[in-house]
């Protein structure tokens, strides 16, 4: 009977598509990792810190996701980026790079881009091991792959290669 493998198929599709974030939208230039929010649009504070990273001010960025964070602090994506904002910034306060890295996995295990960035994080501190667990965090997320567990493991093993 051809109906099983027919929906069989389109089921594997399916799921393939998911998987590799086909139904996710782009987000706007800067950091794309972390879209986690999908079919919805783009919050405007979200937008707008993402070109704010684009065009390296990551003070306006950090500004623009604070204010996001009193509105809405159950929003894992606007944590992600002030976190990310925060640590690509002059003199990051890591503490608190790792708790908004914390919260939005907090909120949403499963946030590639935080997962993706925490691991960075814990790499500039000097944490490998940290690192690698958030590397085989991706790797459990990203079964057909992801562009977050590759800059990781890329992250990682050029970190390694430096003998730290």
């Amino acid at each position: 009977m051809k109906l099983p493998s027919v929906l069989l198929g389109a089921v594997l599709l399916g799921a393939m598509a998911a998987a590799t974030g086909a139904d996710t939208p782009s987000p706007a230039p800067g950091p794309s990792a972390g879209w986690s929010a999908a079919g919805k649009s783009e919050d405007p504070a979200l937008k707008s810190a993402r070109a704010a990273i684009a065009a390296g001010d990551y003070t306006g960025a950090q500004a623009t996701l604070k204010t996001a964070l009193a509105a809405n602090a159950a929003n894992a994506d606007v944590h992600n980026l002030y976190a990310y904002s925060t640590r690509k910034g002059a003199n990051p306060d890591m503490e608190l790079v790792f708790r908004h890295y914390n919260e939005a996995l907090r909120i949403d295990p499963k946030h590639r881009g935080a997962n993706e960035y925490i691991g960075e994080a814990y790499l500039m501190v000097g944490n490998l091991p940290k690192a690698k667990e958030y590397l085989a965090e991706l790797s459990k997320l990203c079964f057909f792959g992801c562009a977050e567990y590759d800059t990781l493991k890329k992250a990682v093993a050029a970190y390694e290669a430096k003998g730290k």
